[in-house]
């Protein structure tokens, strides 16, 4: 089992959202209608844990030449905006603003090469800068070649966040409360699925 920092993730996964975006060389691109990370949520309550389902949806992004990908990640691509309903005025432009951005390199020579139906597993380095921290971490991703024209990006093991660590973080934790989540969990554990698709 992997856990990782929720600086690794931004909220909810975040993770690791996480963790997705390593796209490969600058002819592909993500297909926001098809990429998300999922999260899920356990909230201790008085009549016991209760799991729930959240996600950062619509991840987009292209890569430069050398397979670079830069991905801010932002609390209005997350269903936490449907569940908490109209925002007051002073907090619509919170919604906006990056809560970490992402950044990672894949070898784009090495999705070129890989035959429709196969898969490989990379380890990547995630630089994850959220406030005025920034940490790399590796973490492993399968890429699976649906098509000469798409590839699917998924965790490659199990990723969990930190439920302490979470609820720890000032900004994390004022979501959490607007949520409902006084308390949740240790684990939120964290699943990609997301498409590559050519420009």
């Amino acid at each position: 089992m992997q856990r990782r920092s929720i600086a690794s993730l931004p909220v909810l996964g975040p993770t690791l959202f996480i963790l997705l975006l390593a796209l490969p060389a600058a002819a592909w691109e993500l297909d926001p209608a098809q990429s998300r990370v999922a999260a899920t949520v356990v909230q201790i309550a008085p009549e016991g844990p209760i799991p729930r389902q959240h996600e950062v949806r619509r991840l987009s992004g292209t890569t430069e030449a050398d397979g670079t990908l830069v991905l801010p990640l932002r609390l209005a691509q997350s269903d936490v905006i449907e569940r908490m309903g109209p925002l007051p005025p002073w907090l619509s432009g919170f919604t906006e603003r990056p809560m970490a951005t992402l950044t990672t390199r894949f070898p784009p020579e090495r999705l070129e090469r890989l035959p429709v139906g196969e898969s490989l597993v990379e380890v990547l380095m995630l630089s994850v800068q959220s406030g005025n921290s920034t940490r790399s971490e590796p973490l492993a991703v399968r890429f699976t070649r649906e098509s000469p024209e798409r590839v699917r990006v998924t965790n490659a093991k199990r990723v969990a966040l930190d439920g302490r660590e979470l609820m720890a973080d000032p900004t994390l934790r004022s979501v959490m409360l607007l949520l409902g989540y006084e308390q949740i969990g240790d684990e939120v554990p964290v699943n990609l699925d997301a498409v590559l698709v050519r420009r």
